[in-house]
């Protein structure tokens, strides 16, 4: 008994420093704002996570490669789209939008994921998860509509957010997708999801160098870039699965709703961003919603 509490403890640990992570990582896209365009920040990040993966776990790639080579197509769509394209849009949106929604509408994947569930692997969806993923989506457009829902009827929204939302879409359709992966280590996984995520990143900075705006990382850009493929891209995925492994998906998943709480803290306290009512309020559906869902998940097991 005392083993499996030190287990579960180290558990805990490690899945609130992946939240930290990946909560850090919002602000850190709005500290790469003027300092490295959102293609070439991407384009560096996924090549050090994929180079630091591939050596970490090179035997094991190579082991697995048959199995992989009879789902290169799913692996190029889960890398290349859910993860590529989700950081694309993430960054981007960073240059349009505050930090705190960023991390606000991030919360609402928990809901999205379930609706991706039922559409594709014809998840059971109980009234209750309905309730819970209608009270997510109400908080959403609060911060898209910055609490004006007239804004709904003169279609205004703020760029940055409507590119977070559908950034969250790529990331949920990744997530689902993650249901039919092959049997094999989650990290030597997560190592071929980096390569596909490399090379999804090189048409995209070619498309930025020729058509939009392009920056080389100043010395500050290229800090950003380090710590965004060592501590969100790398640290928090390997805590997360360690976490996975102790304690299991369902109870692991619930520590993905401290990344917006880490957000809105730091978004205040390191980038003088304000916390206006209307941000209280969809967090206060947002996790309500998420609240829903956890008494559904605690009740089936």
């Amino acid at each position: 008994m005392k083993n499996l509490l030190t287990e579960n403890s180290k558990a805990v640990i490690l899945l609130a420093l992946a939240a930290f992570g990946w909560g850090t990582n919002t602000i850190a896209s709005k500290l790469a704002v003027g300092e490295v365009s959102p293609m070439m920040l991407i384009f560096i990040r996924w090549a050090i996570v994929a180079i630091l993966l591939s050596l970490i776990y090179f035997r094991q790639m190579v082991q697995c490669w048959p199995i992989i080579k009879e789902r290169l197509g799913w692996v190029m769509l889960m890398g290349g789209l859910g993860l590529s394209m989700f950081n694309a849009l993430f960054y981007l949106s960073a240059h349009y939008t505050t930090a705190l929604n960023l991390g606000i509408i991030q919360s609402t994947m928990p809901a999205m994921i379930l609706l991706g569930s039922f559409i594709f692997w014809a998840t059971k969806v109980s009234r209750l998860q309905l309730l819970g993923l209608s009270f997510a989506f109400v908080g959403a457009v609060l911060i898209v509509t910055k609490g004006n829902f007239f804004e709904l009827i003169t279609l205004s929204f703020n760029t940055g957010d409507l590119l977070m939302f559908t950034a969250c879409i790529f990331y949920a359709g990744y997530a689902v997708g993650l249901r039919g992966r092959p049997e094999i280590d989650g990290l030597v996984m997560m190592a071929y999801f980096s390569v596909a995520a490399f090379i999804m990143t090189i048409p995209l900075v070619l498309i930025e160098i020729i058509f939009f705006e392009f920056q080389y990382p100043t010395n500050e850009g290229l800090k950003i870039i380090f710590y965004i493929a060592f501590v969100p891209s790398f640290l928090s995925q390997v805590f997360f699965i360690k976490g996975v492994d102790t304690i299991g998906p369902n109870s692991a998943g619930l520590y993905a709703n401290l990344v917006p709480v880490i957000s809105t803290f730091f978004a205040v306290a390191l980038l003088g961003e304000v916390f206006e009512i209307y941000h209280l309020i969809s967090l206060s559906f947002v996790f309500f919603g998420i609240y829903i869902f956890d008494i559904k998940a605690r009740s089936t097991g």
